[in-house]
């Protein structure tokens, strides 16, 4: 099998490569999926927590107006298993938890003057009326909170989550990106101000295996714990892909691999390609899964606005999808994007769980290691790319020099942050675009 010539070779199981295989394959092209992973999913993959009961390895969830991927859902004949969810977010500050579901408790929120809560508020209403992000891509995120929401919510609020999301990078985060958080969260409330997530019924599991389901019936080819390690060309052309399983050819490929990754396996693309893109820079992410047997508190996203915390948020799975679909446990996840060069990157699980209980304990006075059930850690090498200003001149574009080589990656969706939704936007316009473009 491995080596019949197929038309598409794509080198990435995610969300993203998932969707461009069912737009080429709905055009009647044949279709091979290569996956370093065991399993399929990418960053959305899952893991079987406990027996019989699977989840996210990172914390997933969609906005009600994520329309592509609900799109994708609903094309698939699933719109059933959409559960909208309503949800509350809070912020842990000077040693306390705030609610901050809504625009009520932003009004009452202590820690920061009313004018400036007033204008925190104006400026969320404020960020869905932008309609061109490119007045924004020569201003900071710092510079745009600043001058927008005033400087004292900006101290208190943003400055020790933008520190906490991006570390040394966040002085360097541009307007773009915080504009974009503000419209799709404001975006996605419900006429009482409150916040409505969305969530797959049965986990984010259940939607990648219907969709494989799908392809295979269309006769794509899935070839898992298969690494690329370098993309071929001839002539300017590309032949196909070498593997862990031998080379693979193909008349065309798509890679859908993080950024980093795609310029390593790829040799023969020009500088003039190349270095544009190499000025993104990447964080990656350490993610602790807990089992617990009770609950930490009845938030489900709290935001922790304290840099000296060795993670940004903990988000209480089971305050959004029910604890009776784990066996009445209690699942949370704690989160860090770090450079993949500190040291908690790289912690051992029992290092790691020994470094976080006690800031845990912190914020939850109660909590003891008696409560924890079990601890899965998860690390992604190139989890969100920095947004810099003037992002939009580094973007390599998704044909590349080399014909018939073409890139699909989450350091692409710009002005949009990468997530699943918009793994599915790109991945079916790619697949778009490879058969209107095809020689």
């Amino acid at each position: 099998m491995n080596n019949e010539i197929v038309d598409v070779l794509i080198i990435g199981a995610g969300y993203a490569g998932l969707s461009a295989a069912l737009e080429l394959v709905k055009a009647g092209k044949s279709v091979r999926i290569i996956e370093s992973d065991s399993d399929i999913g990418g960053l959305a993959g899952t893991f079987e927590i406990s027996p019989g009961h699977r989840i996210e390895k990172f914390y997933h969830h969609w906005f009600s107006n994520d329309l592509h991927v609900i799109g994708l859902i609903e094309e698939l004949g699933l719109s059933d298993s959409l559960q909208y969810k309503t949800t509350n977010t809070g912020l842990y500050y000077a040693n306390s938890i705030f609610r901050l579901a809504s625009p009520i408790d932003l009004l009452r929120f202590p820690a920061i003057p009313l004018i400036d809560r007033i204008r925190t508020g104006f400026m969320a209403l404020y960020a869905r009326r932008i309609n061109s992000w490119l007045s924004l891509e020569n201003e900071s995120a710092s510079d745009w909170i600043i001058r927008i929401g005033g400087r004292k919510a900006y101290e208190v609020m943003w400055k020790p989550l933008l520190a906490g999301k991006f570390g040394a990078e966040a002085p360097n985060v541009s307007a773009v990106w915080f504009w974009n958080k503000l419209k799709l969260r404001g975006s996605s409330r419900s006429k009482k101000g409150s916040e409505q997530l969305v969530y797959f019924k049965g986990g984010f599991g259940e939607l990648t295996s219907a969709i494989r389901k799908a392809l295979e019936a269309r006769g794509v080819q899935f070839v898992l714990s298969c690494s690329a390690s370098k993309i071929n060309s001839e002539g300017g052309v590309v032949k196909g892909v070498e593997t862990s399983h031998g080379f693979m050819p193909a008349k065309s490929v798509l890679a859908t691999v993080p950024l980093p990754t795609f310029l390593s396996i790829t040799s023969d693309l020009p500088e003039s390609y190349t270095s544009p893109a190499r000025q993104i820079r990447f964080l990656g992410n350490v993610c602790l899964v807990f089992r617990l047997k009770r609950s930490l508190s009845g938030t489900y996203w709290l935001n922790v606005a304290d840099p000296t915390f060795p993670f940004v948020g903990v988000i209480e799975h089971t305050n959004m999808d029910d604890k009776s679909n784990y066996g009445g446990e209690h699942i949370a996840y704690l989160s860090k994007y770090l450079p993949t060069s500190e040291a908690m990157f790289s912690m051992s699980e029992p290092e790691l769980l020994d470094y976080c209980i006690p800031f845990i304990q912190k914020i939850f006075p109660e909590f003891t290691r008696s409560w924890i059930i079990g601890c899965k850690i998860w690390r992604a090498q190139y989890s969100q790319p920095v947004i810099t200003k003037h992002y939009s001149t580094f973007i390599p574009t998704t044909k590349t020099p080399i014909k018939n080589l073409w890139l699909c990656t989450m350091a692409q969706v710009y002005p949009e942050d990468r997530g699943t939704n918009y793994a599915v936007r790109h991945g079916r316009a790619v697949g778009k675009e490879m058969l209107a473009t095809e020689t």
